[in-house]
C-alpha cells in the first residue's frame, strides 16, 4: 500500500522531472515515453503487429491489469493532476480514475455479426485501424490516456499520444503505467507511446504520418478542427456548452441538488458539465433557495461584472477565458473579487439575461448563471440556442414526458440526462458505460472500443449454412 508520504513524494518527483524537460538528452522509451515523435511511432509500429495478433483473452488479461493498476495509482494521479494543471479537485479525479478503470468497455464491445442463410455465411468482424494518434486534453489528462488505451488496445491497435503541453508529467505517468500493466503479465511494451515534450510539431508530425490511419482530438475546438483538416479519417470530441432546463414540474429541491454537485465535480472540468441553468419562473426563486443550500453563493450587481472582468479578458474585441481561473475552487475565484468565503462554498450563482457572457460563454469554472424565462417552450428554445449547436450535452428537470421528450428531440445532442446531475451520463450513478472522449462533432458521441475499429466483411458462399 503506498502512504500519502510516498504518494507525495512521487508527485514532487514527476513534476521535477517535467521542469527539467529541456535539460534531459535522451529517452530509451523503456515504458512508452520518447525524445521525438518518429521514435514513439516507429515503436508503436512495432508493438501493434503483435497486439493484432494478440487473442481478445489476452488482451483482456493486460486491460484487466491496467484497470488493477489505475485504482492503485489513482490517488497519486489525481494529486499530481491538480499539481501540474492546477485545475479540478483530488476527490474528484480519483473518482474519475475509479470511473474508468471499472467502467471504460474493454474486448466485451467487440462484437461479430453474422448472417446465415441459403446462400452461405457471412460475417461482418471487428478490425484494427492499426496505430492511431491521439491527442489528450489537460482537464481530464491522465483520465482520457488511459480511457484510450483500454477501448485501442481492445480493438488491436496501438496509440501514440501528443498530451496536452499543460499535462505533460501527469499524462506521461499514465502512459507508462498503461506498458507496465502490460509487460507485468507478458504483454508487449508500449502499447501506448508519447513524447517527452509535445508541441504543435510533435501533433503535425503524427497527423502527416503515413502509418497512422486514424487520429482522435478529445479537447478544444482547435485540435479538433485540425485533425478534421488532417485528410485522415478522424474522430473529434470537442467541446460544449451544455445548459440545464428546469420546468415547474421538476423536483426543484432534487433539481437543485443535482445541478449543484454536477456542475461542481472537478471544478466543472468536464465537458458534459451544467454550464447555465434556464427556469421557468415560476420555479426559479426556490431553486435558487435550495441551490445557495446546497453550497452555493449568490452573487449581484456590481460583484457580476467584477466576476466578468475577473475570469474573461478582452483580447482583440473579444472576450476570452483568463486560464487562471479554469477548473478553481468557487472559493479562490471569489476571493479574486474580494468575496472571502469558506471551502463549504463550491458554486458560484447569478441570475442574468440569455446576452451575458458568462452564460453564452463555456467557463469551465463552478459558475451557473440562471435565466429565468415565461413557461418551459421557451427555456427549451433558449437551452437550445445557449447551447450552440456543438450537439454534445444536455441536461433537464422535470416530471413531463412531453417536455423531457420535446427538449431531447430539439437539442439533438450526444448525451441528454434527465433528472440526474451531469456525470450519470458517464456511468457515475447512472446506468452505462464510461468514456473521456464524447464525439458530439464527428457523430460516434460516447465512444468505447468498437469505435476504433473497421468493419471487415468475410463472405463464404453456398457453404457452412447447415440448418
Amino acid at each position: 500500500m503506498v502512504n500519502n508520504i510516498d504518494i507525495e513524494s512521487i508527485v514532487k518527483s514527476v513534476i521535477a522531472n517535467m521542469n527539467n524537460v529541456g535539460e534531459q538528452k535522451s529517452n530509451d522509451g523503456s515504458y512508452g515515453i520518447f525524445e521525438n515523435m518518429e521514435d514513439a511511432i516507429n515503436a508503436s509500429i512495432k508493438t501493434q503487429k503483435k497486439v493484432k495478433v494478440l487473442p481478445l483473452e489476452f488482451r483482456e488479461k493486460i486491460i484487466a491489469n491496467i484497470r488493477k493498476k489505475t485504482i492503485e495509482n489513482a490517488e497519486i494521479m489525481a494529486k499530481l493532476g491538480v499539481e501540474e494543471t492546477g485545475m479540478g479537485r483530488v476527490g474528484d479525479k480519483i473518482l474519475k480514475h475509479k470511473l474508468v478503470a471499472e467502467k471504460t468497455p474493454g474486448t466485451e464491445d467487440i462484437k461479430t455479426i453474422a448472417w446465415s442463410g441459403d446462400r452461405g455465411l457471412t460475417l461482418v468482424e471487428k478490425g484494427p485501424f492499426g496505430v492511431i494518434g491521439a491527442i489528450t486534453p489537460s482537464t481530464n489528462s491522465s483520465e482520457t490516456v488511459i480511457c484510450n488505451t483500454i477501448g485501442m488496445l481492445s480493438g488491436g491497435n496501438t496509440v501514440v499520444f501528443n498530451p496536452h503541453p499543460g499535462a505533460i508529467g501527469v499524462s506521461n505517468f499514465a502512459v507508462e503505467l498503461v506498458n507496465k500493466a502490460s509487460v507485468e503479465v507478458g504483454g508487449p511494451n508500449n502499447i501506448a507511446t508519447s513524447v517527452v515534450k509535445p508541441t504543435l510539431e510533435s501533433a503535425d508530425v503524427m497527423f502527416k504520418h503515413k502509418s497512422i490511419g486514424l487520429l482522435v482530438a478529445t479537447g478544444g475546438p482547435g485540435v479538433v478542427t485540425a485533425v478534421l483538416s488532417s485528410g485522415k479519417r478522424a474522430i473529434g470530441a470537442g467541446a460544449g456548452n451544455p445548459p440545464v432546463v428546469v420546468d415547474e414540474t421538476a423536483d426543484i429541491k432534487k433539481a437543485a441538488y443535482h445541478i449543484f454537485n454536477g456542475a461542481t465535480f472537478d471544478n466543472n472540468l468536464p465537458c458534459i458539465a451544467e454550464k447555465e441553468v434556464v427556469v421557468v419562473e415560476e420555479v426559479a426563486d426556490e431553486l435558487i433557495y435550495y441551490m445557495e443550500e446546497a453550497g452555493s453563493y449568490k452573487i449581484e450587481g456590481n460583484q457580476i461584472d467584477d466576476l466578468i472582468k475577473t475570469v474573461l479578458i478582452d483580447k482583440n474585441g473579444k472576450l476570452v477565458l483568463n486560464r487562471k481561473f479554469v477548473g478553481k475552487d468557487a472559493s479562490y475565484i471569489l476571493d479574486a473579487i474580494g468575496i472571502k468565503v469558506d471551502d463549504n462554498i463550491k458554486c458560484i450563482i447569478f441570475e442574468a439575461d440569455e446576452n451575458h457572457p458568462l452564460v453564452v460563454e463555456e467557463l469551465m469554472m463552478p459558475i451557473l448563471g440562471i435565466v429565468r424565462v415565461e413557461d418551459v417552450d421557451k427555456a427549451i428554445d433558449l437551452a437550445v440556442e445557449l447551447e450552440h449547436g456543438n450537439r454534445h450535452s444536455a441536461h433537464m428537470h422535470s416530471k413531463n414526458v412531453d417536455n423531457l421528450t420535446k427538449f431531447g428531440q430539439k437539442i439533438d445532442t450526444a448525451i441528454f440526462v434527465k433528472n440526474a446531475p451531469s456525470y450519470a451520463a458517464i456511468g457515475f450513478g447512472g446506468e452505462g458505460y464510461c468514456t473521456f472522449t464524447i464525439a458530439s462533432r464527428t457523430g460516434e458521441g460516447l465512444t468505447s472500443a468498437s469505435s476504433f475499429t473497421k468493419n471487415r466483411r468475410c463472405v463464404m458462399a453456398e457453404s457452412l449454412c447447415i440448418r
